[in-house]
Order: C-alpha cells, then sequence, then structure tokens
C-alpha cells in the first residue's frame, strides 16, 4: 500500500490556476463571494488564473450574514485585489424563506435563489461561467453517486436542474484543512476569522 505524498499547497496553487486558464479559456466568469474561507481562497486563485475584465466577484447581501461581515468581506476583498460588487437581496430571500420550515428545503431555496441572482448579474456581462468555492465534504454529504446523504449543501444539492452558466469548482477534491493552508499560501489576511471560522 502506497503512501499519500504530502499536501503542498504551492503545488496546488500551480495547478489550480493552470486549470482555471484551461476551462474558462478567454470566456467571462462570476464567482460567488460568501465571506468564507471557501469562496475567497477560489476567488483568488481565479484572479490569478484569468484577465482583467474576465472575473467578477459578488456578495449576494441575504440578510442572514453576521453582523459586519459585508464590511469584513468588501476589507478582505481589497486587501487580496480581488474586484467586488455588494447585491443586496435581503427582501428576495426572506420572501423566499417565508413560512419554509424544514432546513433541506431552506437550503435548496437558497442555492437556487443565489443561482437566479447569479444569472441576472450574468447576463449583464455575457458571462458564461460561475466559480464555487465548493470542497470535498460539501459534496460527499449533500449525497448522490451511490453515497448517503448526510445534508445538502446549498452549493450542490441547493443547485437547480437547469441553470444558465457553466460551474467551475477549484477547490472540488481538497478538504477544509488542506483549503486554509492554500488561503495561507496566498495572503489571505493572516488571523482573520475568514480562516478559522467559516465554512464556505
Amino acid at each position: 500500500m502506497g503512501c499519500k505524498m504530502p499536501f503542498s499547497p504551492d503545488k496546488f496553487i500551480q495547478n489550480s490556476v493552470a486549470e482555471i486558464k484551461k476551462t474558462i479559456g478567454g470566456e467571462k466568469a462570476i464567482i460567488g463571494l460568501s465571506g468564507g474561507v471557501d469562496s475567497f481562497t477560489a476567488a483568488i486563485l481565479a484572479s490569478k488564473a484569468l484577465g482583467k475584465g474576465q472575473l467578477f466577484a459578488i456578495l449576494v447581501d441575504n440578510g442572514l450574514l453576521r453582523k459586519g461581515e459585508v464590511e469584513e468581506v468588501k476589507r478582505a476583498a481589497r486587501e487580496t485585489k480581488v474586484p467586488l460588487k455588494v447585491i443586496e437581496a435581503s427582501d428576495r430571500f426572506f420572501s423566499a424563506l417565508w413560512e419554509v420550515i424544514d432546513p433541506e428545503d431552506k437550503r435548496k431555496k437558497i442555492g437556487e435563489l443565489f443561482i437566479r441572482i447569479f444569472e441576472e448579474e450574468a447576463k449583464k456581462d455575457q458571462v458564461s461561467f460561475l466559480i464555487q468555492g465548493t470542497i470535498a465534504p460539501d459534496w460527499i454529504e449533500s449525497g448522490g453517486g451511490g453515497r448517503d446523504k448526510i445534508k445538502s449543501h446549498h452549493n450542490v444539492g441547493g443547485l437547480p436542474e437547469k441553470m444558465g452558466l457553466k460551474l467551475c469548482e477549484p477547490l472540488r477534491e481538497i478538504y477544509k484543512h488542506e483549503v486554509r493552508a492554500v488561503a495561507r499560501e496566498l495572503g489571505l489576511p493572516p488571523g482573520s476569522h475568514f480562516q478559522a471560522q467559516h465554512s464556505q
């Protein structure tokens, strides 16, 4: 039985940047920033891979974020040179979630509404791709492919069957501790709550 090579953040970054370039080519992409380490790491990788005017980073303020989080995300975006647009959509989310009790239904409604907002923004700039900070536990826990479902993640199980954007998920095969190692290598603000607390 062979030994698994230790994870190399530097090598992962090189490979991811090359893969994003190959996947997206000369087209445009949107990335949804949730404020967490996963999406921020994916955004920085994408910004390294894509040329000026190709990447549109969007934070959807759904009214469910932590106090002060929008400003914190803006600050981190400035520090990491990720261009960011904030969309206020709290009324849309509250309306969609009104009287929805089941957590699984909530995750699906949240996931679909995020996608619809990204599609609306994509049409404005002729964007073809959606980059997500999906990591291995997200799709493993969401089930499918013979796996039992633990819970759906809105960026996996919450995706609508029909969507007008192609997916690019550069972190899909790695785990949280590996994402944090990549984030440190990329210079995500040290000691920030992104690396310590968030899951997306």
